[in-house]
C-alpha cells in the first residue's frame, strides 16, 4: 500500500521518554515530506507546545491540536477551531469543583493555556515538559468574556483521574472525557476527536482515509487508529491499544516510527 499521508501522536509516540524526537525518526519524517507525503502531528497539546517539536524534526508539518479541536496547515492556515459551549463549560467546571477539588485544572483557549495557580506543582511540571508558560486567570471571567475553551485538562493522581473519567463520561454525554495518560484527563466537545481533526485535513489535501497511516500509543488515540486505513500502535502502548491497531511497531524509545516506515519501504 502506498500511503499518501502520515499522522502521529506526540507524547509516547513521536517523542521518547525524555520528550525528544530521536534522530532516526526525525530523519524518516524529513524523508517522507521531501517526497511530497504530508506529515501531521495529532495531539492533545496546544499549538505553542507543538511548534518546538516540529522545529526539532526540521520538516513541514500540519498540526491537529486539542485532540482535533484545532487544525492548522503547515503554512499556518487555520482549517478548524471548535470550542466548548458556554453551558457545558459552566456545568462541567461546577461539577469538577464540587466533586474533584484535588485535581489541577487547565483551561485551553486558542493558543493560551490558562490556570488558576502557576505555582501548582502539576502546572510547573507541565510547563517544563511543554516549554509553554501558563497564564493565571479566573475561569468564570473567561466565560463571561466569551473566551470559550477548546479543551479542559485535569491533572491528578491516577486513581482520581480514572474515577473522573468513569463518572464524568455518563454525566456529560455531550462531551468526550478520556485519559491521555494515567494522570491526565482531556475534556472536549463530543464532536471533537483526533478522527474528526484528521477528516478535516484529509479533505483539505483531497486524500481518502484508506490511504492514511497513523501512529499512536494511548486511549485518546483510539478514534484516530480506528479511522485511518492503516493504524500502528507503539510497542509501549497498553494491550488494549495494540489490539485495536492494524500493526504494532517498536516503542517510542526504540524509533518505532522509523522502523515501521522502513518496513513498508517509505524510508531508507
Amino acid at each position: 500500500m502506498d500511503y499518501k499521508i502520515v499522522f502521529s501522536d506526540i507524547d509516547g509516540t513521536l517523542l521518547n521518554t525524555e520528550h525528544h524526537v530521536l534522530p532516526r525518526t526525525a530523519d524518516a519524517i524529513r524523508q517522507i515530506t521531501a517526497r511530497g507525503i504530508p506529515f501531521a502531528v495529532v495531539s492533545a497539546r496546544m499549538p505553542a507546545a507543538i511548534a518546538p517539536i516540529v522545529d526539532e524534526i526540521g520538516a513541514p508539518a500540519a498540526v491537529i491540536s486539542y485532540n482535533g479541536g484545532l487544525v492548522i496547515t503547515p503554512d499556518g492556515e487555520k482549517l478548524h477551531d471548535e470550542r466548548m459551549t458556554r453551558a457545558l463549560t459552566e456545568a462541567v467546571l461546577a461539577q469538577i469543583a464540587r466533586d474533584y477539588p484535588a485535581v489541577s485544572l487547565s483551561y485551553y483557549a486558542g493558543d493560551i493555556w490558562y490556570v488558576r495557580d502557576r505555582a501548582d506543582p502539576d502546572v510547573q511540571r507541565e510547563e517544563r515538559i511543554t516549554t509553554v508558560t501558563s497564564v493565571e486567570a479566573d475561569f468564570a471571567a473567561l466565560i463571561a468574556a466569551e473566551t470559550m475553551p477548546n479543551k479542559l485538562f485535569a491533572m491528578g493522581v491516577p486513581e482520581l483521574i480514572a474515577r473522573m473519567e468513569k463518572e464524568l463520561s455518563p454525566a456529560f454525554p455531550e462531551l468526550t472525557v478520556i485519559r491521555s495518560a494515567p494522570h491526565l484527563l482531556e475534556i472536549n466537545e463530543r464532536t471533537v476527536s483526533k478522527a474528526t481533526g484528521i477528516a478535516v485535513l484529509l479533505d483539505h489535501y483531497g486524500i481518502d482515509r484508506s490511504e492514511a497511516l497513523a501512529f499512536g500509543d494511548n486511549y485518546n488515540d483510539i478514534a484516530m487508529l480506528r479511522y485511518v486505513g492503516h493504524s500502528v500502535a507503539m510497542g509501549n502502548a497498553p494491550d488494549e491499544i495494540k489490539a485495536i491497531a492494524t500493526s504494532v511497531t517498536e516503542g517510542n524509545d526504540a524509533d518505532g516510527i522509523y522502523h515501521f516506515l522502513k518496513k513498508v519501504h517509505m524510508v531508507v
